[in-house]
């Protein structure tokens, strides 16, 4: 009997768990496909999109350097919420040196787009100034434009 590798991703925590399982091939196919991985392009940086049934999570995989001081890191997550159809919603995160390890948490929604494939989430979220709510608003758009299977 031949056998494969296949690995799954444990994603109930802002960190990422890899285990590794060992299945005969004829059970390979049944892991869904849905626990492949893809990598976009966002503001300089490289993001994982990681998916399981409707479930999404954008985390970055390479964040561009003068992310590194404010506390932004390989794992860090930045979006996570639900596909429906060709429309994300969720939570998105705004990091800032200011309040290291507690990002301004906000609402994001939008299309997936074609040619080329990309993901546009914008929404409104609050104004700080080192970590106080200034009482004003403002309008996020969030774009992601696919690069890669990673």
């Amino acid at each position: 009997m031949k056998w494969i590798f296949k690995y799954l991703l444990d994603m109930r925590s802002a960190a990422l768990t890899v285990s590794a399982i060992i299945l005969p091939m004829s059970m390979a196919g049944t892991i869904s496909q849905a626990q492949a991985a893809s990598c976009w392009g966002h503001n300089g940086s490289l993001m994982r999109l990681e998916e399981s049934g409707n479930q999404r999570w954008l985390y970055y995989d390479n964040p561009k350097s003068s992310l590194h001081p404010i506390g932004v890191g390989t794992g860090t997550l930045l979006f996570d919420g639900r596909k429906n159809g060709n429309w994300y919603s969720g939570t998105a995160r705004r990091f800032s040196k200011y309040c290291k390890g507690t990002p301004l948490e906000y609402y994001v929604e939008g299309p997936v787009l074609q040619n080329p494939l990309r993901l546009v989430l914008r929404g409104t979220r609050q104004v700080h100034r080192q970590c106080r709510d200034t009482g004003r608003v403002a309008n996020d758009e969030l774009v992601f434009t696919y690069s890669h299977r990673c």
